[in-house]
């Protein structure tokens, strides 16, 4: 069975390759605690279809290059965009 994970895509800046990181959360062993651990892999895709911000599942296939070991099998939720605040926008109170 091939192993899938599933990621926020962080760049897709080269040419059918795309960065993916994918969050968890782990339980240090002695202590309990829990706590966020960031993966980053790195995996093909053909068409170049993901965009930076876009939800996705990636799955393990044999390698493809030096970093690539996983293709892109679906995007989940596409990006709703970015939102950039200016400063000029902001309200100043009590003037």
């Amino acid at each position: 069975m091939a192993k899938t994970l599933t990621g926020i895509v962080t760049s897709n800046k080269a040419d059918k390759t795309i960065t993916i990181t994918v969050t968890s959360r782990e339980t240090h062993p002695l202590y309990g605690k829990q706590y966020t651990v960031n993966r980053k892999y790195t995996a093909h895709d053909e068409k170049n279809e993901a965009n930076e911000g876009d939800r996705v599942t990636i799955s393990e296939v044999r390698p493809i290059s030096k970093t690539k070991s996983f293709v892109l099998a679906s995007i989940d939720e596409r990006a709703h965009g970015s939102i950039e605040l200016k400063d000029d926008a902001v309200v100043e109170e009590d003037k």
